[in-house]
């Protein structure tokens, strides 16, 4: 497999330098001929702008003829909404987007966040929740919709928060015809079964099956453990980075000793590493501008995308 803008390949054969043929015969003359090119086309749809047109090579020769050279491109424009988009996930994979030139629409409940950073302008906000929310002044017109719902609760609020709200989320993209849905799930611990079996996780797992078997094609399903960075809650900055950045470091130079334990039960809890909220969300945006991308993907191939996307 390959993963918060990409011009797809531009197929063209190659136009030849004009070419001019000059000869000096009895009586000096100079016979230019050249053509204009053929009218172009354009071929649009929402989220895809196709433009053919012919050339011809010019040229000064005895016997002037050219062959039509057609040039198309492909220009994709990318278009998603991010569900939870003020959140902590949410928000670094709408500016990463917006980093990447891509248009975002956040869903969530608290609306426009109230810190001033620029790329907060560039996104368009809508408060609101996946349960009474106007699917029309959202989704039309997404290449793609993720999903950052989640949260911790009671045993039924955590079933509705991780499994109800992703699964209308991902009935409606799919209603409206969204080509991909993108789910932030959680790390498949190797937990006991009485503690998977509680809302949050059995949630996100009900979660993954509709995304999967919605989008079989195009549906992608990350699955980090503990994320880090520096999250904003209720006006103050959390520094994450300070506990999640050494213990990932910690981690990747102690993991020859280390993966020999991860047979044993729980010891995910400790030994799992860390992802940093900017590598998942650079794992978003390489699965949306990644048609290639799509199925379960583990911590570490959360951060081999994120790589793709950096590189």
């Amino acid at each position: 497999m390959t993963s918060f803008l990409s011009l797809p390949a531009i197929s063209a054969r190659p136009i030849p330098n004009a070419l001019f043929s000059l000869k000096t015969p009895s009586i000096q003359t100079l016979s230019i001929s050249t053509h204009t090119p053929s009218p172009t086309t354009f071929h649009f749809n929402p989220n895809r702008l196709a433009i053919r047109s012919s050339y011809a090579d010019a040229g000064v020769r005895d016997d002037s003829r050219s062959n039509a050279i057609d040039v198309v491109a492909d220009v994709r424009s990318e278009r998603i909404v991010v569900l939870g988009g003020s959140g902590f996930v949410g928000s670094a994979i709408s500016k990463a987007a917006v980093s990447k030139g891509i248009e975002v629409i956040s869903l969530s409940r608290s609306g426009r966040p109230s810190y001033p950073d620029a790329w907060v302008d560039q996104v368009t906000w809508v408060s609101g929740d996946v349960f009474n929310v106007n699917w029309d002044e959202v989704l039309v017109g997404a290449t793609a919709v993720v999903s950052t719902l989640g949260g911790f609760g009671s045993e039924e609020q955590m079933k509705r928060i991780n499994g109800e709200a992703n699964v209308v989320a991902v009935n409606a993209a799919k209603e409206y015809g969204i080509p991909k849905f993108i789910l932030i799930s959680v790390h498949d611990y190797n937990l006991p079964q009485f503690l998977l079996s509680n809302g949050y996780f059995t949630g996100k797992r009900k979660a993954e099956s509709e995304v999967l078997s919605k989008y079989p094609g195009s549906g992608i399903v990350l699955r980090p453990g503990f994320i880090y960075g520096k999250r904003r809650v209720d006006g103050f900055e959390l520094p994450l980075d300070l506990i999640g950045e050494p213990a990932e470091k910690i981690l990747k130079a102690t993991e020859n000793f280390t993966k020999p334990l991860s047979s044993l039960p729980a010891s995910d809890l400790l030994l799992a590493p860390p992802v940093s909220v900017d590598d998942v969300a650079s794992a978003v945006i390489n699965g949306v501008t990644d048609d290639d991308f799509f199925g379960i993907f583990t911590i570490d191939q959360i951060k081999e995308a994120a790589e793709k996307v950096r590189a």
